[in-house]
């Protein structure tokens, strides 16, 4: 490994898995970012074989920082929202490390993304309490203070209006139920004054794949705290999961 320290990122979501070598000095990718479809079932030996392509697309040896939607507690997968429920109890970073033959270390997918954007994005020398919420297939969400992270918050499967916050407010849901934008706005409008309400943040970042539409649906949005969109858009769990790896080697 070279003076810049380059690290593998891998992003893995509940419809694709991708990655990419990451410089984690200047926050940016040394090579295109390679995609793969989630298997479905997304079991754990079966996303570890795609880990392992992506290891081999990228001819890898070395660190590798790893992302998954649940909560990760010392490599292992606590919950299992949006890919197969085999995963609970499940460790994933000795999985991966085995499938590898790599060193790898799993964090939460949001918190990933959170890591990237308070170091080279939205939240950048930003002080106080930052919410980050991640708007896609769920939703995810990450709260730093002071620039310290509170890891695996999972606010997206809080109860509001008698089901989990993200059956009411993911982009996945503006898609299947054909939510015009100002409908979407004040279903994300009204989680946010929730959000609010919990945590007076001092800044509130939207990312997920919908926020590169942020224009669309920001207009509707009237929460007191300042809401920005993410900057490093689909770059930043793969951005992330690479910090996350460079501070543990």
């Amino acid at each position: 490994m070279d003076d810049r320290q380059i690290i593998l990122g891998v992003d893995i979501g509940g419809s694709g898995i991708k990655g990419a070598p990451v410089d984690v000095e200047l926050g940016r990718l040394t090579d295109t970012r390679h995609r793969i479809k989630t298997p479905k079932p997304s079991t754990p030996d079966a996303v570890a074989e795609v880990v392992a392509a992506l290891v081999k697309h990228f001819e890898w040896q070395g660190p590798i920082g790893c992302t998954f939607p649940a909560v990760i507690r010392n490599g292992t997968a606590y919950s299992a929202a949006n890919v197969d429920k085999s995963w609970i109890g499940t460790n994933g970073q000795a999985l991966f490390e085995q499938a590898t033959g790599q060193e790898v270390v799993l964090l939460n997918d949001a918190d990933a993304a959170a890591l990237a954007e308070m170091r080279f994005g939205a939240g950048r020398d930003r002080r106080g309490t930052v919410l980050l919420l991640t708007l896609g297939t769920g939703i995810g969400s990450a709260i730093f203070r002071h620039g310290v992270l509170l890891p695996n918050t999972e606010l997206g499967h809080m109860e509001f209006r008698g089901m989990e916050a993200e059956h009411y407010a993911a982009d996945s849901v503006r898609e299947k139920e054909e939510l015009s934008w100002e409908a979407f706005g004040e279903r994300v409008d009204q989680l946010l004054d929730y959000f609010e309400m919990l945590f007076s943040p001092d800044l509130i970042i939207i990312g997920g794949g919908v926020s590169k539409e942020y224009l669309d649906f920001f207009p509707y949005l009237s929460t007191k705290t300042p809401v920005v969109p993410a900057q490093l858009r689909n770059e930043a769990g793969i951005i992330g999961a690479a910090l996350a790896a460079g501070e543990e080697s």
